[in-house]
């Protein structure tokens, strides 16, 4: 249920965005938001056995106990993917516009390309984003499946399209969509499985997975499952981030149980739809740390200053994971209820701040003037 790469160039970017099924009138119940709130517990940390850490070459960083955020970019329109650029910009993806703009470090956004095959929905639309050399790589959603692309990038311009992987399925809900790029130069991709939770556990099926392609949308040669699998039994995973020592995690929404965070490895099976939360399903891996849906449900993540950082939806809260040569330890919230609901998330690669996008008008949210913004956080 796949296509291989076409080596077809598409129009330039700037075309006509479909604009059916906006993100305020999906269908199903919102996933973001169960139906039945968990009960109320703290996240537990649990020990993986995906974690067996490399020996870190650089210092420790001085761990930070609070954050100082600042409106950095305001009036922007539910901002999902984010990346750096080398001379410090910004490009952010927005998900209901299709529209990729550059933010520099007064705060100014500036349109340099659309998507026009993007049509937005509850939890679909143009999506992940990461930064190559002279190309960018994005994920997004049309009326018939969810796709990985890349596009030419002169370091002004979005230009050509080239299509790397289609027929993800895509729904409402449930979409994926995290894009980043690896130590070892591989794309890892999220999916989500598009409400057909028994796909998560097809090693054949690109749904419900964390995905390892070449930058030319070829699986990855060492692949686990011989295709484009990296892991299975995924739910929905918005967040991908790596650690010092290469270390993959993921964000990922539970249903109406727990969400997680997840220490990632090859051909790994983190349990849905048999096991939300932790379990003692054999074959299958714990979270590192669960949290009630009503607390998180987490989308963005980041790794800085020795934590991953991890933005909460319906939470709308920032959880801080500080992470150790064993796995992580214990999480603490910060912005609790201050910004309304928070979604991107992207540390700047000098580790001088961390950018946390909000997510007030997908929707779901309450929109404060000049909403959505991007916040730049120091740490102390």
């Amino acid at each position: 249920m796949r296509s291989r790469p076409i080596r077809v160039l598409l129009p330039a970017l700037a075309l006509t965005l479909v604009a059916a099924g906006c993100g305020t009138g999906a269908q199903e119940p919102p996933a973001e938001e169960p139906s039945s709130p968990a009960a109320e517990t703290t996240a537990t940390p649990t020990p993986s056995p995906a974690a067996e850490p490399e020996e870190s070459a650089t210092p420790t960083p001085e761990p930070v106990e609070s954050v100082e955020p600042a409106d950095w970019s305001t009036d922007l329109t539910t901002p999902w993917g984010i990346d750096w650029l080398p001379d410090g910009d910004l490009l952010i993806t927005e998900r209901d516009t299709g529209l990729i703009k550059r933010v520099d470090e007064s705060g100014t956004a500036t349109e340099v390309g659309r998507v026009d095959e993007v049509v937005p929905s509850s939890e679909g639309g143009l999506l992940g984003l990461a930064v190559g050399e002279d190309e960018l790589f994005l994920y997004y959603s049309t009326g018939t499946d969810n796709r990985l692309v890349s596009v030419s990038w002169d370091g002004e311009r979005a230009g050509d399209q080239q299509e790397l992987l289609s027929e993800i399925p895509v729904a409402q809900t449930h979409n994926g969509g995290q894009v980043r790029i690896g130590p070892d130069g591989y794309l890892y991709v999220s999916t989500g499985d598009a409400q057909n939770r028994d796909d998560a556990q097809d090693e054949n099926s690109l749904a419900g997975k964390i995905l390892r392609l070449t930058t030319d949308g070829e699986p990855a040669p060492d692949n686990p499952f011989d295709n484009e699998v990296y892991s299975l039994g995924h739910r929905n995973v918005q967040g991908l981030a790596f650690d010092d020592r290469g270390r993959l995690w993921a964000s990922e929404f539970g249903d109406k149980g727990a969400d997680e965070i997840n220490l990632i490895e090859a051909g790994g099976n983190y349990g849905w739809p048999v096991v939300e939360g932790e379990g003692d399903e054999p074959g299958m891996i714990n979270p590192q740390a669960t949290w009630p849906v009503d607390q998180a449900s987490p989308s963005g993540l980041a790794y800085w200053r020795g934590s991953l950082w991890m933005a909460g939806l319906r939470g709308q809260r920032l959880w801080q994971i500080p992470v150790t040569a064993d796995g992580s330890g214990e999480p603490v919230a910060h912005l609790t209820e201050e910004y309304g609901r928070l979604r991107a998330v992207a540390a700047r690669p000098d580790g001088e701040h961390l950018v946390v996008g909000t997510s007030n008008t997908d929707g779901r949210g309450n929109p404060a003037d000049d909403d959505d913004r991007l916040l730049r956080l120091t740490g102390n």
